[in-house]
């Protein structure tokens, strides 16, 4: 499936503001101003000034929260923008609600407290952002996450991913029976998205700490699907 761009100019723009250039001078910016996030639940809310909130909105990190104050601008992150900021960027420290900052030990047990399946969903997610992907959660098409060439404001998302493991099956209950299959790929064609089904193979099955990332391997595959009238023999006349 080609991109969708919104509008004229919009892929001539994106080719001329890559992501991954936008990222690197994010990174720059959150570690030259030594930025903190507070976790709050499952999210981080992370302070940002002028550059940084032009920078995160950008690059797609987060989304703005309103506040009181005009001079101060707060994102809230997900967990897996949160720890990619963290662990793959180490541009950010995490705090938690009672100010001391956390190791990357003590914020990965955080994590997979809240979420069991953290570590897989992480690993599908830091694989996208790695290919200069912009990620988003999928949640309003029944998918783990939803994939933008660019950002969505300039062109429409191309895939919609589920994230799936053989330790803990299918992280998020779909796809385990044929009618699973029918219902995403009808509601994928229906938003004009490519069903991209992640497999995260885990070489280490416990995950006690984040070095166990390193041993997981990313196996993709794309499901579309199959329509008669563009594979039908062309009749002879």
């Amino acid at each position: 499936m080609a991109p969708r761009w919104k509008g004229k100019g919009a892929k001539a723009k994106a080719l001329a503001d890559p992501i991954s250039e936008i990222v690197s001078q994010l990174q720059s910016s959150l570690i030259q101003s030594n930025s903190r996030g507070l976790l709050s639940g499952m999210s981080l809310l992370l302070k940002a000034d002028v550059v940084q909130t032009n920078l995160l909105n950008r690059a797609c990190f987060g989304r703005p929260r309103v506040t009181a104050e005009n001079n101060e601008q707060w994102f809230q992150l997900c967990m897996e923008e949160a720890f990619y900021l963290y662990y793959s960027l180490n541009c950010i420290k995490i705090v938690n609600h009672n100010g001391c900052e956390q190791n990357s030990d003590e914020l990965w047990k955080y994590m997979t407290s809240k979420r069991e399946n953290f570590p897989v969903l992480y690993k599908a997610y830091s694989h996208l952002r790695s290919k200069n992907w912009v990620v988003r959660l999928g949640s309003q098409y029944g998918v783990d996450f939803v994939a933008y060439r660019h950002h969505p404001a300039f062109v429409h998302s191309e895939y919609a991913v589920l994230v799936m493991s053989a330790r803990n099956g299918n992280t998020n209950g779909r796809l385990r029976v044929w009618s699973d299959f029918q219902c995403t790929l009808r509601l994928c064609g229906s938003v004009a998205k490519t069903l991209l089904v992640l497999n995260i193979v885990e070489q280490k099955k416990h995950a006690a700490s984040p070095s166990c990332l390193d041993g997981y391997g990313v196996e993709e595959r794309t499901i579309t699907r199959w329509s008669p009238e563009q594979c039908r023999e062309v009749p002879v006349s």
